[in-house]
């Protein structure tokens, strides 16, 4: 079901990228505070900083059951979130394709000859969707409650990637079914 989901998300985002590309810039939006807020949910250690606040939690919990809970919740936010951005790291340098120029005019891809192993001017799929939505559907995973508003963030942080022109909409998309994947996994475990 997820791969059939996926694959539809994928390919109704690729449709769209031209008119995305050409409506969605709003460069000044990582100038506004609310563009930060939404784009540092992107970026690694505000992951690892929210994980330290549940570790931290856990050894003040009086009942052990809440303690190892919360202690899980912070080790699945550390797994999600380096395994959701590596992969997508790894993911760019097998698919190679730029990122997009102001009109859209085609996809560009970059030969495997040419610096095949940096990911510079590469953008699908995005790490900083990936890594907010590893982070956001880690802590959704195993507190269910917190689903609707993190990954609305999650998605905030992937439109901000847009609105800069710095990704595609399908790059996005890519990027967050990736995260989301990666943080249920590491936020199921047991």
């Amino acid at each position: 079901m997820f791969v059939v989901l996926a694959a539809a998300l994928l390919l109704v985002s690729h449709l769209f990228d031209p008119w995305a590309v050409e409506s969605l810039r709003i460069p000044a939006a990582n100038d506004r505070d609310w563009g930060r807020l939404l784009r540092i949910l992107g970026f690694a250690p505000t992951w690892l900083a929210v994980s330290g606040l549940f570790w931290l939690e856990s050894r003040g919990a009086a009942e052990p059951d809440r303690a190892r809970d919360l202690a899980r919740t912070a080790r699945a936010i550390v797994i999600a979130v380096a395994v959701g951005g590596i992969l997508a790291e790894v993911a760019k340098l097998l698919i190679r394709r730029e990122r997009p120029d102001d009109l859209f005019v085609g996809y560009r891809f970059r030969a495997f000859a040419e610096s095949p192993f940096s990911t510079k001017a590469l953008g699908m799929p995005s790490s900083h969707t990936a890594v907010a939505f590893a982070g956001a559907a880690a802590v959704a995973a195993r507190y269910r409650r917190t689903a609707p508003l993190l990954l609305g963030l999650a998605a905030g942080c992937g439109l901000t990637r847009v609105f800069a022109g710095a990704h595609y909409l399908s790059d996005v998309v890519g990027g967050a079914l990736g995260g989301s994947l990666a943080g249920w996994l590491a936020g199921r475990r047991r």
